[in-house]
């Protein structure tokens, strides 16, 4: 299938052919019919799968009748930088059709957002925060709205933004197309679907699991090494560019700043940043001025990096959706692409939630020449593990993973009551750390 077969307007055609899309992706092959025809959606697709296309090009197409430059297209997205990706790629599409499109989010003045309206536009993408304070304050009007779309709705739900959600609902017309997309359906999601859908069609076109392309394994270690490991893993591993999970903000501004002084260049992205900041952030890792980006789930809601190489779970997400969710941002576009997730004790439940999940046990590895019974903090070298300019393309679609011991299931019994003694005076080690408030 081409997308010449959807019948779209010859303007939206040349957009699309501007972009270079070809080849409609298994999401908006299933989704833009139903979405033309003007039915309710409910996808359930995960980032990277070309789901923005999926909603934007049914909603051009729908636009490109009526009264021009007035809101009848309302996008709703949990993060800033989501909300400017999806912006970006209406620009895109429509860049050859008369139709406007404006963001409007939290972190920025409110004023130069309300000149923009006042001037006329046709689509809003909007995160629900900032759009309320519009709303109350009585410069926007989502009386027109004719096409809702609900983006990452998951993600939304987990930020507290439903409630907010519902409100903005209310204003709307009772008479609209709805489009709802989420990586995984919790029953928060399914109850919001019930209440803003009419009659949806149901596309689910990803399974759960992790990509062919990416290759992934646990790293046992104790909570108080997991810096001086992750910094061994980098200097074994030839990487291009690696986005790190944490759990919290503060451990990503933490970890963020010992990367960089370390060596490697090294940014992160966490909710206390200005949008000025967080937007330099995201530049300089696509552009590859930053090596690593440090950052938790929600601030990197709406990162678009096709050149990930490597993902790394510094801390173990909270559900086996986050980690398919995580570890699929790497091996994208046919490249391979590798994910190590640093695992404690106290992470045995979710690994085993993970793995029932996925039907299969993950590798467990350990580093051979990695000090298990260290204190943690110590002396490192400068990294050498990014790739030197001047290297082919070959060469860096092939990720170099680092020297792997296999432990727990995997390994043999002889190696398993060693690594046990190795583990056993760790522990005693981080327990005497507690023990002298320095955990």
């Amino acid at each position: 299938m081409q997308f010449e077969h959807f019948n779209l307007k010859p303007e939206i055609n040349a957009g699309i052919k501007a972009a270079g899309f070809t080849t409609p992706t298994p999401i908006q092959a299933r989704a833009i019919p139903v979405a033309l025809q003007g039915h309710d959606l409910m996808g359930l697709a995960q980032t990277g799968t070309g789901k923005t296309a999926a909603f934007v090009l049914p909603l051009l197409q729908r636009l490109m009748n009526g009264t021009p430059h007035r809101v009848r297209a309302l996008i709703v997205a949990p993060t800033r930088e989501l909300a400017e990706q999806i912006h970006e790629t209406i620009n895109l599409l429509a860049r050859h059709t008369q139709l406007r499109s404006m963001t409007i989010y939290g972190g920025v003045s409110i004023v130069p957002q309300i000149r923009t309206l006042k001037r006329g536009v046709d689509i809003l993408v909007a995160c629900p925060g900032r759009l309320l304070d519009h709303l109350n304050q009585k410069t926007i009007d989502l009386s027109q709205i004719e096409m809702l779309v609900l983006d990452e709705a998951d993600r939304m739900f987990d930020m507290g933004f439903l409630p907010g959600i519902r409100k903005i609902v209310q204003k709307l017309p009772q008479q609209r197309q709805t489009l709802l997309f989420s990586a995984t359906m919790p029953k928060e999601i399914l109850k919001l679907a019930a209440e803003v859908l009419h009659t949806p069609q149901t596309i689910q076109v990803d399974r759960i699991a992790p990509s062919a392309t990416v290759s992934h394994a646990l790293y046992p270690v104790a909570q108080h090494l997991k810096t001086d490991l992750l910094l061994h893993l980098l200097k074994q591993t030839t990487t291009e560019s690696v986005l790190v999970f944490t759990r919290t903000k503060h451990r990503a501004k933490r970890l963020g700043e010992k990367l960089g002084r370390v060596g490697y260049q090294a940014a992160s992205l966490q909710g206390n940043l200005s949008q000025a900041r967080r937007q330099e952030a995201l530049n300089g890792f696509r552009n590859g001025s930053y090596q690593i980006l440090v950052a938790t789930d929600i601030a990197a809601r709406g990162i678009d990096v096709s050149q990930i190489s490597h993902v790394v779970n510094f801390d173990i997400p909270d559900t086996p959706e986050a980690y398919i969710h995580r570890i699929g941002r790497t091996g994208r576009a046919a490249r391979s692409g590798a994910a190590f997730t640093l695992i404690g004790t106290e992470d045995q439940l979710m690994v085993k939630a993970i793995e029932r999940t996925l039907g299969t046990q993950i590798e467990r590895c350990q580093l051979p020449d990695f000090n298990y019974a260290s204190k943690g903090q110590g002396t490192h070298e400068t990294p050498t593990g990014k790739i030197p300019a001047g290297k082919t393309a070959a060469a860096k679609a092939a990720v170099k993973s680092p020297k792997c011991e296999k432990v727990g299931a995997n390994q043999t019994p002889r190696r398993r009551r060693r690594n046990a003694r190795q583990n056993s005076a760790a522990n005693r080690v981080a327990g005497n750390h507690r023990a002298l408030g320095q955990s």
